[in-house]
């Protein structure tokens, strides 16, 4: 009996994989340095709350409505890296110009021009993630990737707290340091390549809100998943609503940002293994399972106190996101065309970013006119709501 010669089973997480997921690492060390401090910069140079608000939302909204955008053209151009080089690199420079002057029209442009960037490589990021690996494995890969750029989101508060220790409120000096890892970012996507998709053939221009045709094509399935997936945005407020009920209950702003240090380290720590264990279970039993946890999470959180149980509810939410972010554009790449998967998830993210800013607006409504509590429970029912028309259909299109 002839011996059986195994073949060499080629690796799930690929070079360019980790390549790009230290990319995202890397900028997110960056953005982090200076996330739990930009309120607090701004409010230095003389921004008011009101004044703040209008600059976030701008900024949030040009990177959401790029998004879908930026990810057609790359579908058009059948190209990705020079939309994830661009789009980090963009960012990488931005963030440090944001100090060098106090200028109100020069602070907007830069934050807008900061918040472009990652409305230029999202969709592509996420398009060359699918393109490199296989459906049974999307999970797994886009899980990687969540958790190392999750990594990144732990370390920059980190490294906030221990500049600001030393140097209280040299709040330049966090935008000037943030140009290193952003540098180091860009320069390790140089050592990306692609291969090149078979291009869309057509003469049509690619126009800004192009991408929008895009739900008159998209299958049945793509429609009932995104519908979902955006009223489940609609009730998932920012996260800096948990951070500001800690306040409430009496927690200082170091023991805050602790706790948001501790959520992204779990959200980091379990991405890979939970999308490893999607890709066994099937998708769409964790993104249920996963909306499950945040109802759980939201629906309890107003009325617990104490450090353990607050923990114990933060290590929850590090498992909801784990749960879903990587598995839903893992859902919604594999049934997508594989020459319009940036497209595809461009309308996706883009809806997503309109639905976040809608939902914390409504959310910042109802902690005002009732209370904290209100939101939460409010915000912890419509998971479930949301968990029931998954369930239905999902159930429908095994039929």
């Amino acid at each position: 009996m002839p011996f059986m010669i195994e073949e060499p089973k080629l690796p799930i997480i690929t070079k360019p994989i980790i390549i790009l997921s230290l990319v995202s690492l890397f900028t997110d060390v960056a953005s982090e340095m200076l996330y739990p401090i930009m309120p607090l910069y701004l409010r230095s140079i003389g921004f008011s709350v009101l004044l703040i608000g209008i600059l976030e939302g701008i900024a949030e909204a040009t990177a959401g409505i790029s998004k879908g955008y930026f990810g057609q053209l790359s579908d058009r151009l059948s190209v990705r890296i020079p939309f994830i080089r661009f789009g980090y690199g963009l960012s990488a420079f931005a963030k440090p110009l944001l100090a060098v002057s106090s200028n109100a029209i020069w602070v907007f442009l830069i934050r807008t021009s900061e918040r472009l960037g990652k409305g230029l490589r999202t969709s592509a990021r996420d398009a060359f993630l699918s393109d490199q690996t296989v459906p049974e494995h999307k999970a797994m890969v886009f899980g990687f990737h969540r958790g190392m750029d999750t990594l990144g989101a732990a370390i920059g508060p980190i490294i906030a707290i221990i500049i600001l220790y030393f140097l209280p409120s040299s709040y330049r000096i966090l935008f000037a340091i943030s140009f290193i890892p952003g540098f180091v970012a860009l320069a390790l996507t140089y050592r990306i390549s692609e291969r090149r998709l078979e291009p869309i053939l057509t003469g049509e221009k690619v126009k800004f809100f192009g991408f929008l045709g895009y739900w008159k094509k998209a299958t049945t399935n793509y429609k009932y998943l995104v519908i979902g997936l955006l009223l489940f945005t609609l009730i998932n407020s920012s996260d800096i609503f948990l951070l500001l009920a800690l306040k409430e209950k009496g927690y200082t702003d170091i023991q805050m940002i602790w706790f948001y240090v501790f959520y992204n380290f779990v959200y980091a720590l379990f991405s890979f293994p939970i999308g490893k264990l999607a890709d066994k279970i099937g998708l769409r039993l964790t993104l249920i399972i996963g909306i499950f946890l945040f109802a759980v999470v939201y629906y309890n959180y107003g009325n617990v106190t104490g450090t353990i149980y607050i923990g114990v509810l933060f290590l929850i939410y590090g498992l909801y996101a784990s749960a879903t972010e990587g598995v839903s554009k893992a859902l919604i790449s594999n049934i997508s065309n594989k020459n319009e998967t940036a497209t595809a998830i461009g309308f996706y993210n883009s809806f997503q970013s309109i639905c976040t800013l809608i939902a914390s607006s409504v959310g910042g409504f109802i902690w005002f006119t009732f209370s904290s509590k209100t939101m939460f429970v409010f915000s912890g029912i419509g998971a479930l709501v949301v968990l029931i028309y998954f369930a239905i259909v999902f159930s429908l299109q095994r039929k």
